[in-house]
């Protein structure tokens, strides 16, 4: 049989069969101390695609962390196929600082593809696209909503782009989201090289929480089963198909006060339902928030302190309440019932 060729990143070899942890140099922060990026590399004996998987592009986004973490600890990763290539913290500088940001205050997902002699953010985003994605045939990128909010656990896709809801579909998180690439995302920046991203959303930005972490590395591993990277053996596929949903949109506070919510994330509305009311310290002044269409809870606040126009609701539109009542919440017991995730968890 003939012997794949080593996989080189960095000044680092891989051998075929075989795992290592690179470390790629980034910078030097201002007290002369060396920050890298460190990518963990499954180089299989046999030939098949080479994915990465990526999380920590926002430094507080910590779910993500914790999945690629159970990732690299699941059983299939012994048998993997082609090449993995897993990053579980891009933005070091952000997670070290509990941070979304970079030290220059710019997000790292809107400075893709970067450049070698632009800012520092512009630089990491460089590193990370001529290291990690060029060399890749597909992407999964994770992702939480931002502090003090939270995402039920959905893949966003392009419009544009059906082979890819397709994977969605694979992948089994409750929800799809069909959602723009943004100037300046990594999605944008590898599309513009032909390669497709896969963006996970789930959780609360310096928070875990264990439904996400499931429907993450579930996801992950569908995908890679799919894709003939690693076997089939204990890797359930989703029995529910995610729920589709063409259109979002964030409801946001009418006035500023104290809020009250009563409905929670992966709750289905209906138009006019009341979803929570927001009023004044003294109880002068109170108003309510109806929904204004059929939809399913994406996102939610969880601060009770809101000011005029803050964001409370992301409501992601459903054609049909009474077709997806039961789907979201088969899927949800699926992940909480996965024998996947029944021995001596949490690894």
């Amino acid at each position: 049989m003939r012997k794949r060729p080593d996989f080189l990143i960095g000044t680092a070899i891989v051998p075929a069969g075989t795992r290592r942890t690179v470390n790629l140099p980034v910078s030097v922060l201002s007290d002369h101390t060396p920050v890298s990026m460190s990518a963990h590399i499954i180089h299989g004996r046999l030939d098949g695609p080479t994915i990465f998987v990526s999380a920590g592009i926002h430094g507080d986004e910590v779910i993500g962390v914790e999945i690629v973490r159970r990732l690299l600890r699941s059983p299939s990763m012994g048998t993997v196929k082609g090449t993995l290539i897993v990053v579980p913290i891009v933005n070091t500088y952000g997670f070290l600082n509990h941070s979304r940001y970079l030290p220059d205050r710019r997000d790292l997902n809107r400075m893709f593809p970067g450049t070698e002699t632009g800012s520092l953010a512009s630089r990491l985003a460089h590193i990370f696209m001529t290291e990690i994605v060029a060399r890749c045939d597909l992407g999964i990128d994770l992702h939480s909503a931002a502090i003090h909010r939270t995402n039920y656990p959905q893949i966003r896709v392009s419009p544009e782009n059906p082979e890819m809801r397709d994977l969605a579909n694979v992948f089994g998180a409750p929800i799809i989201m069909q959602s723009p690439v943004r100037d300046g995302s990594l999605r944008g920046a590898a599309k513009d090289l032909g390669i497709d991203v896969l963006l996970f959303e789930a959780g609360e930005g310096l928070r875990f929480d264990e439904f996400s972490v499931r429907a993450g590395v579930a996801g992950i591993l569908r995908v890679l089963r799919y894709k003939g990277m690693v076997a089939g053996k204990g890797i359930a596929k989703a029995k529910t198909q995610p729920q589709f949903c063409p259109s979002s949109k964030w409801l946001r506070a009418p006035i500023g006060g104290l809020l009250r919510t009563f409905k929670a994330d992966g709750d289905l509305v209906r138009k006019d339902d009341v979803m929570a009311s927001v009023s004044d310290p003294f109880g002068e002044q109170e108003e309510e928030l109806l929904a204004p269409f059929d939809g399913i809870i994406v996102g939610r606040a969880v601060m009770p302190i809101v000011n005029e126009g803050d964001a409370i609701f992301h409501l992601a539109r459903v054609n049909s309440v009474e077709k997806v009542e039961g789907k979201v919440d088969d899927l949800s017991a699926q992940l909480s019932d996965d024998p996947m995730f029944d021995e001596d968890e949490i690894i």
